[in-house]
């Protein structure tokens, strides 16, 4: 549990550092200017893709929400769309990742259990992989 307390202080830290140097205002005064009149489904797969590329990186879902929804939110506001829809798009985002990511404990844990290499469980799940991308991508577009 210290592992996850130090991820989420971290994330918090960086949240602290980006609004006392008003750069949370500054990322959201560029984003304004790009997301504005942008279509409400493509606003939600780019912010799902976004979710994606975060949790690679920050792989605690608690971090990751304090990192990315302070400026999800109010961009979502700005293109005219429902909070739920990036809230979706934060879950959505996260698990995916978690489903064949190196950097998710458990899928490194249970492969090292099973004696599978991660190349074949890689090249095994890929299919699936795609088709719930694919999916995700679609239901939230129309769900936006």
């Amino acid at each position: 549990m210290i592992g996850v307390a130090l991820v989420i202080a971290v994330a918090k830290g960086i949240n602290v550092i980006m609004n006392n140097a008003n750069i949370t205002d500054t990322i959201l005064s560029w984003a304004e200017h790009l997301v504005v009149g942008l279509d409400s489904g493509v606003f939600a797969v780019v912010s799902y893709l976004a979710h994606i590329i975060l949790a690679f990186f920050i792989p605690s879902s608690s971090g990751l929400a304090t990192v990315s929804m302070p400026l999800m939110g109010p961009m979502s506001d700005f293109a005219g769309v429902s909070r739920d829809i990036v809230v979706t798009a934060y879950q959505l985002g996260s698990g995916w990742i978690n489903l064949f990511a190196p950097t998710a404990a458990t899928v490194v844990a249970g492969l090292a259990m099973a004696n599978i290499p991660y190349g074949r469980f890689l090249k095994w799940v890929m299919p699936y992989i795609g088709a719930v991308l694919l999916s995700s991508c679609v239901m939230l577009y129309f769900a936006a």
